[in-house]
């Protein structure tokens, strides 16, 4: 396999999209970093991504929802833009296979 990042595809500093090449064909991955303000998140609802072989967006997401964070009883507006984002893209939640904490305090 050969793996490629490409800033030409989008270019914002919390957003990177790495191809990754093998078997002939062609497939991407999204990492995102999405700061308190949501800034990634707004940009991604903002702008078009024409992409097709996604097969995963991760990253830190900061967004604290109750759907893939079992101790959160919270729902975050964010999580809907994000969910639109991912629909859009052919993608879903895939839920964990180690439940548990997804956010640690800074000072226990």
């Amino acid at each position: 396999m050969r793996f490629t990042l490409r800033l030409n595809i989008v270019n914002y500093q919390d957003i990177n999209i790495l191809v990754f090449h093998g078997n002939h064909n062609t497939n991407f991955m999204i990492k995102i970093y999405f700061d308190s303000n949501q800034t990634a998140l707004y940009f991604l609802c903002q702008n078009t991504v024409n992409l097709v072989n996604i097969v995963i967006i991760t990253g830190d997401f900061n967004i604290r929802n109750s759907d893939w964070d079992l101790l959160t009883h919270h729902y975050s507006m964010h999580t809907d833009d994000l969910i639109t984002i991912a629909d859009s893209l052919g993608l879903e939640l895939f839920p964990s296979s180690n439940p548990g904490l997804t956010r640690f305090m800074n000072n226990p």
